[in-house]
């Protein structure tokens, strides 16, 4: 006879409903886990999808993700000279919000030369960018559907293509445009503006007597300098080895180059680094309440049992025996806890609003990190247990 299942049965509502209640918060911790995997992936999606060896920044920055770089777009032609570079281009980043049927979406603009390296590597459905200008290609997650047409600043953008699983550090779907159009975007200035920068620069020509005799239309270049860009991304040719291609570009050109892998760093480790440590604390604290509910049922379970306990022990029942029938029960509810929490989150992670990637090895850790707990969880239900006194069978005190 199993003790313990007959034991369970007896009690069979309220421990499925117990159960229940673990598995719920074990299937948050899951969903947390996976709520973290998915920052990451989402993160490094970014950086992965241009397929790029180096991206060469401005100098003392990590990159466009952790900081402004600005860089001029030509540079891309110097970095193409320096040898083992097979092909640089330049790219541009900026967030935006499109406008599309009354609602608004979050977005981040990649601006690439079309037919050079910077812009997404399939298409799930449409075309790439073929025109020079006004056209888009943006991800699934958006909603958008091909042929829409979005206005932005003082141009108007049609959908020609979309991507699927390439988003930013924050979850925002990509639009991918030219370079031109991500230029304006980022850095072409309003008429305001304009204006009051001419203002100022008069009034600055005006108290300089070496510039007095200059005209402002002869500086209004500067004023509207859109040949600019975040990174130059770069390939390499097979031979070559990134780290010492970096040094070279650094060396003679004075900007930073970062690998991929060194970029990929900065975002997992510095961008999202806080929100990692944010969940790994309430999945502890989740864990750790997990624990005291276990604990708590068993050792209420245990001191139901008191004189069945009690009369085990008149009748020879070794401490093993007892102490066996507490922690196959403590690893029965850990269990079904664990497997309505795995069901759960299964059934539910792709309706999350963010990806959330559910990883084997996480779930594989999560259930030795489960079975640990029910065996802690069992030792006050064992001790009290094996403290009970044989002759409170017939009717003595505990």
């Amino acid at each position: 006879m199993n003790l313990a299942i007959r034991d369970v049965k007896y009690h069979f509502g309220r421990f499925v409903l117990t159960g229940i209640g673990v598995g719920l918060l074990l299937a948050t911790v899951m969903a947390m886990g996976g709520i973290y995997r998915g920052m990451v992936e989402d993160a490094l999606s970014i950086v992965r999808a241009p397929g790029a060896d180096l991206w060469v920044v401005q100098k003392d920055t990590n990159g466009p993700f952790a900081e402004t770089s600005r860089i001029p777009d030509d540079l891309y032609r110097v970095v193409r000279a320096v040898p083992g570079v097979r092909e640089a281009s330049p790219i541009a980043f900026q967030s935006v919000q499109l406008e599309y049927q009354s609602a608004s979406i979050r977005a981040q603009i990649i601006g690439y030369r079309p037919g050079n390296v910077g812009g997404p590597q399939a298409v799930v459905a449409g075309r790439p960018l073929a025109a020079s200008r006004y056209e888009m290609v943006l991800d699934l997650k958006a909603g958008i559907p091909i042929g829409a047409r979005l206005p932005m600043g003082r141009m108007t953008f049609v959908v020609v293509g979309l991507t699927e699983g390439i988003v930013s550090s924050s979850g925002d779907s990509t639009a991918y445009v030219s370079l031109q159009d991500a230029q304006e975007l980022q850095f072409l200035k309003g008429n305001e503006a304009v204006r009051n920068e001419r203002a100022r620069l008069e009034a600055d020509l005006k108290v300089n007597p070496a510039l007095a005799g200059i005209p402002v239309s002869a500086l209004s270049s500067i004023l509207q300098n859109t040949n600019l860009a975040n990174a130059i991304l770069v390939r390499l040719e097979p031979w070559a080895e990134p780290n010492e291609v970096a040094q070279r570009i650094e060396r003679w050109n004075h900007y930073r180059a970062m690998t991929t892998a060194e970029q990929e760093d900065v975002l997992a480790k510095n961008v999202i680094e806080r929100a990692r440590q944010q969940i790994l604390l309430f999945r502890i604290i989740l864990l750790a309440v997990s624990t005291v509910i276990i604990a708590l049922i068993i050792y209420t379970m245990t001191m139901e049992k008191t004189r069945d306990i009690a009369t085990l022990k008149i009748i020879g029942a070794p401490n093993l025996k007892i102490g066996g029938l507490i922690l196959q029960e403590s690893l029965a509810l850990g269990l079904l806890g664990y497997g309505f929490g795995a069901l759960l989150i299964n059934l539910t992670y792709e309706s999350f609003p963010r990806r959330v990637a559910i990883l084997a090895f996480d779930q594989s850790l999560l259930f030795a990190i489960v079975t640990v707990i029910c065996v802690l969880a069992s030792i006050v239900g064992i001790r009290r247990a094996l403290a009970i006194d044989p002759t409170t069978a017939m009717g003595g005190g505990a």
